[in-house]
């Protein structure tokens, strides 16, 4: 199976970083596995939502090249990985420019006010990694687990289809020693596809039991 990671940090020596690779050294430990890294800042990705993506929204165009290879890669991914640090208690803009130009009209949904939504990713998985610099009772005291769902969860992914698997707040990043996180970043990766292997082969056993 296959996993594209998306890494929105511009420090290639940030915790973030080491996150993404502990994640892809996870999944690598399964020969049948297999990833993909889209580093948005190293890549250049431009974030920009300009006149020409709302045309692409309003289906008046096609979307641009740089658009078309991000779909292209989400669409050969049977888990799509994002690792970012959270700002201001959000996610960083260059990735949520990808998210406002990627996940477009006519292809992470289709709406129009004359037809119901139809949801296009239900065969993705999502899986968050947010590296977090207070601690947890800041986090529950302001509720930020909740807006991370409410957000995220419901309000980009459940509304092309797609399911969040696990969502990870990696707290405390700047005082705590790195290693558990890091540990459970591999741990994240080696367990990525577990419960869909086994479905397979639950059903392989069904159909040569009949």
């Amino acid at each position: 199976m296959h996993a594209l990671i998306v890494i929105a940090h511009h420090d290639s020596r940030s915790l973030t970083h080491s996150l993404a690779t502990q994640v892809a050294e996870g999944i690598s430990t399964d020969p049948t596995n297999s990833f993909e890294i889209a580093d948005l800042s190293a890549e250049a990705f431009d974030p920009r939502f300009t006149a020409y993506d709302l045309a692409v929204h309003h289906r008046e165009a096609r979307p641009p090249a740089d658009v078309a290879a991000e779909q292209m890669r989400i669409d050969r991914a049977d888990a799509l990985i994002l690792v970012y640090p959270i700002y201001w208690w959000s996610m960083p803009a260059i990735l949520k420019g990808w998210i406002d130009r990627v996940f477009t009209n006519g292809w992470a949904f289709d709406f129009s006010p004359e037809t119901t939504l139809v949801k296009n990713l239900s065969k993705l998985q999502v899986h968050l990694v947010a590296v977090g610099g207070a601690d947890k009772g800041t986090y529950a005291r302001y509720g930020y687990a909740d807006a991370m769902k409410t957000q995220i969860e419901h309000g980009i992914f459940d509304y092309c289809g797609a399911s969040v698997a696990t969502s990870e707040l990696m707290l405390e990043s700047e005082s705590r020693d790195p290693i558990f996180h890091l540990e459970a970043a591999r741990s994240l990766g080696r367990n990525l596809f577990s419960a869909s292997k086994e479905c397979v082969r639950d059903e392989e056993n069904s159909i040569s039991a009949v």
